[in-house]
């Protein structure tokens, strides 16, 4: 199983593997502060993607699609990371304050149709 979550939010038993999924660090928390269990920037948007879909320059369905063609040069990574969620709960924190539109909701739906092997 593959969830997403703030980092904002407290830390769960039931969250399972947390891995952060943003690039940079989230503002206003304290690495010792956030409970997570790795930080996987490889598998994050470019800065580029990012900073076009942060300044409105590109629409989630533009940025989804460019993600995920980036994410395909990365399926080696994904394939780690859906094989652990095929084995216990993933969850991947972000920071964006869009819960409805965000990097983390396309990478998990990425992960989630990945053929494990």
């Amino acid at each position: 199983m593959i969830q997403c979550k703030r980092v904002y939010d407290d830390a769960s038993k039931n969250d399972g593997y947390r891995i952060l999924v943003d690039r940079l660090w989230p503002r206003g928390v304290r690495k010792a502060d956030l409970a997570f269990d790795e930080w996987c920037k490889i598998l994050t948007p470019s800065s580029e993607l990012r900073k076009a879909f942060h300044g409105e320059t590109i629409d989630f369905a533009s940025f989804s699609d460019a993600y995920r063609q980036e994410l395909a040069q990365h399926e080696d990574e994904g394939r780690r990371i859906a094989a652990l969620a095929a084995q216990q709960t993933v969850t991947l924190l972000y920071g964006a304050k869009n819960t409805g539109q965000n990097h983390a909701l396309v990478l998990a739906d990425w992960l989630r149709h990945l053929k494990i092997s």
